[in-house]
């Protein structure tokens, strides 16, 4: 059995400085992204928002907690979906799973958190989830209000009607304004995933490089073979090839050009029209 949220929560604040009074409070990231570098001293908590106040800004720093666990080849999926929304549950079992792991590989050593950070601030992050959570609960009490306060001031039956209207209805009609911060994150996404898309074109165009550089290799090699061995004549003894290299060249071959069920091999004039454009 781990250890509870009280023990945790003084170990965090122990080792990192920090003044955390509940567990959720680790789902912005920043917690995990120091313990990690406690250990290791490879974490560039420069990346870190410890002052994180936003969703996006949570994610930023699970992208730089992702990267430091592939780093030093930490074989563990981090929830990040279930961590940012700052669920007791879900950050308590994380943690625990954190603190074994930072009892079996923490060198022993003096640790100065504040200094690795570089005096950033380690105040408690506000639980964007819970916030969230809490807003949508208090939403419909908050749109009756405006409601009681029309019916307070609408007309007598003999009081004179005003031609309000059409400005009433004009105001209905606006577009809800979309705040700066949802912008920012949305198109902060946006960029992040057009260079993710860049870089594994550039990983598609490297391989198959690789892959038709092998392919014209293997072609050259046997069209040697084929001169230097070619078909008897009728009534002459077969000359044997090299078998073993003939049967490694064709099982190179064979797996260069086998295919899965939907995908067509292009033709040799696309993979020519591929290559220019390539190179």
């Amino acid at each position: 059995m781990g250890e509870s949220r009280t023990e945790l929560i003084n170990w965090i604040n122990e080792l990192l400085g920090f003044s955390y009074t509940k567990v959720e409070q680790c789902g912005s990231g920043a917690a995990y992204a120091q313990i990690i570098d406690s250990i290791y001293l490879n974490v560039p908590l420069v990346k870190i928002k410890f002052d994180a106040k936003h969703d996006y800004e949570y994610i930023n720093n699970f992208k730089v907690l992702q990267d430091a666990f592939k780093r030093n080849r930490i074989d563990k999926p981090i929830p990040v979906d279930r961590l940012i929304r700052c669920k007791m549950q879900d950050n308590l079992e994380f943690l625990q799973w954190l603190k074994k792991f930072w009892d079996m590989n923490f060198p022993g050593e003096s640790y100065d958190a504040e200094a690795r950070r570089m005096g950033a601030a380690a105040a408690p992050p506000p639980l964007v989830g819970a916030v969230s959570v809490g807003a949508a609960r208090t939403a419909p009490a908050t749109a009756r209000a405006p409601v009681r306060a029309a019916a307070a001031t609408r007309p007598s039956a003999t009081a004179p009607v005003r031609r309000t209207a059409a400005p009433a209805a004009s105001a209905r009609a606006a577009p809800p304004q979309v705040p700066n911060e949802t912008i920012h994150a949305l198109t902060q996404q946006m960029d992040e995933m057009k260079v993710s898309v860049d870089s594994l074109e550039k990983e598609r165009d490297f391989y198959f490089a690789k892959l038709r550089d092998i392919e014209i290799l293997v072609q050259e090699r046997l069209a040697i073979l084929a001169e230097q061995y070619p078909p008897p004549e009728e009534g002459a003894e077969e000359e044997e090839p090299p078998t073993e290299e003939h049967e490694s060249l064709r099982q190179i071959q064979a797996i260069l050009y086998s295919t899965e069920e939907g995908f067509e091999v292009p033709d040799a004039a696309e993979v020519a029209q591929d290559e220019e454009e390539m190179f």
